[in-house]
């Protein structure tokens, strides 16, 4: 790299900081002003379980702007081994929150959400892009009713293991960000064993508990329209994002008011 070059390089670098800075505090109000709209929360603590994937540290964008408004916050590492042992993680994390508690689950882990949030200290629910079956449901035959969103052919297996190929993950998984955000989230996503996918709830914590749902209109690795059936068939207050699977990530304020509305319930 000559010296022009390594200098226009800097500028580039430097010009992106300015924008995600300047989009950062331009957000602040927005969410501010949605927050003040709000009822005063009712619960004060959120656990949040994360799908196939991913790690607890995907929930971070939406943590921070929770905590900024007096929030308690848990975010579970979701083992990804089998729906027993997932959903014991996040009874043990529910059972840590020192009073009421809503409980959020992204993607696989609205499996969790539906089985363990029955738990009576849990007042409400919050599915973001997430599976939501009935109780003793097969969710795969459910999917089959819809388009095979691209990402399930991303996905690659060591043995039982499963996880998502880079061009996938960057390209079908987190498509709205950006590629050097992208790739730390693939660095870090945990694998899945195989025989998790296949499981089925014996819950469905959404029949007697209040509901949110957050439908992510570009998303590539659920299909937007099984999103969709699956909040209206619970009843879900629902909101359209225009956003990838992540949108907890490229969208946290949506997110994070959702979820606010939910304590307040």
């Amino acid at each position: 790299m000559n010296n022009q070059d390594e200098l226009r390089h800097r500028y580039l670098m430097n010009r992106r900081a300015f924008v995600g800075m300047a989009a950062a505090g331009a957000a602040s109000p927005l969410l501010a002003r949605a927050a003040a709209a709000q009822p005063a929360p009712k619960a004060r603590n959120v656990v949040l379980v994360h799908g196939l994937f991913a790690d607890g540290s995907c929930w971070s964008k939406v943590i921070a702007r929770l905590q900024q408004k007096g929030i308690n916050c848990t975010s579970v590492q979701n083992p990804l081994t089998s729906l027993h042992e997932a959903s014991e993680a996040a009874r043990r994390a529910i059972a840590a929150q020192p009073g009421p508690t809503v409980l959020v689950g992204h993607s696989f882990s609205g499996m969790i959400v539906s089985e363990v949030g029955v738990d009576p200290k849990v007042t409400a629910l919050v599915y973001v892009a997430a599976r939501a079956p009935e109780a003793g449901e097969d969710y795969t035959a459910l999917a089959k009713n819809y388009p095979t969103p691209p990402a399930t052919a991303g996905i690659v297996f060591d043995d039982d293991w499963g996880r998502l190929s880079e061009e996938a993950f960057l390209h079908d998984f987190a498509g709205d960000l950006p590629p050097e955000e992208a790739r730390v989230l693939y660095a870090v996503q945990q694998p899945f064993k195989k025989s998790l996918t296949t499981e089925k709830t014996t819950n469905a914590a959404w029949r007697t508990k209040p509901t949110f749902y957050a439908v992510s209109t570009q998303d590539r690795t659920i299909n937007p329209d099984l999103e969709r059936f699956m909040a209206k068939r619970m009843g879900a207050k629902t909101i359209e994002i225009e956003a990838s699977h992540l949108a907890l990530i490229s969208h946290p304020d949506a997110i994070t008011i959702l979820i606010l509305e939910a304590l307040a319930v």
